[in-house]
């Protein structure tokens, strides 16, 4: 596919995968380690892809409009846990992948996204969901008015207080660890400085 580095294969996650805590989980792809954000053109975000939760998840829908962009962050995993992310995604069953292009900073480098097959406009996101899908996008430091954008989204409040639990740990694990980690290195630079 063009997106694949030897024993690695890069992603490029514009949904809860942009979430590190939820990417990199031991449950998931623990191989997997953010190489950058940027964004794929001719497309558009939707929280419509038909999910077994019975809730919308983030698909970037292709418009062929140019000045469409969907932004994300491209993680690089190893190859022999793709089937783990691809079983994750629902591949094959709501989710299909293609080779797209990444515009960076530096460049134009390719990568391999999911995208929905299996679309519902009547379906809205669970909070969490949504909630992730936010976090990602401020930990990666996606623009300001993307992020916005996606705080806009409607969502709804998912009836299954287990799984609901569950994925609001996940949130504030993984924030928690953020700010642990930058708290270390300001602790680092005052004993440098």
């Amino acid at each position: 596919m063009g997106t694949k580095r030897k024993d690695k294969v890069i992603c490029f996650a514009y949904g809860s995968n942009m979430f590190s805590a939820r990417m990199c989980h031991p449950d998931r792809v623990p191989s997997a380690r953010p190489v950058g954000i940027g964004y794929i053109t001719g497309h558009r975000l939707t929280f419509d892809k038909a999910s077994r939760d019975s809730s919308g998840k983030c698909d970037a829908e292709e418009t062929g409009d140019a000045s469409d962009r969907v932004y994300g962050v491209r993680y690089s995993t190893d190859k022999s846990e793709k089937p783990r992310l691809d079983d994750a995604e629902g591949l094959g069953s709501g989710y299909k992948e293609k080779p797209v292009k990444v515009v960076t900073a530096t460049g134009v480098v390719p990568a391999v996204m999911y995208y929905a097959t299996s679309k519902d406009a009547s379906l809205k996101p669970y909070h969490w969901y949504k909630a992730l899908v936010v976090a990602g996008a401020v930990e990666h430091g996606l623009p300001f008015p993307y992020v916005e954008l996606l705080r806009t989204v409607d969502s709804v409040q998912d009836a299954d207080a287990t799984r609901r639990a569950e994925h609001e740990r996940l949130l504030a694990s993984g924030q928690l660890a953020r700010y642990s980690a930058r708290s270390r290195r300001r602790r680092t630079r005052r004993l440098r400085g």
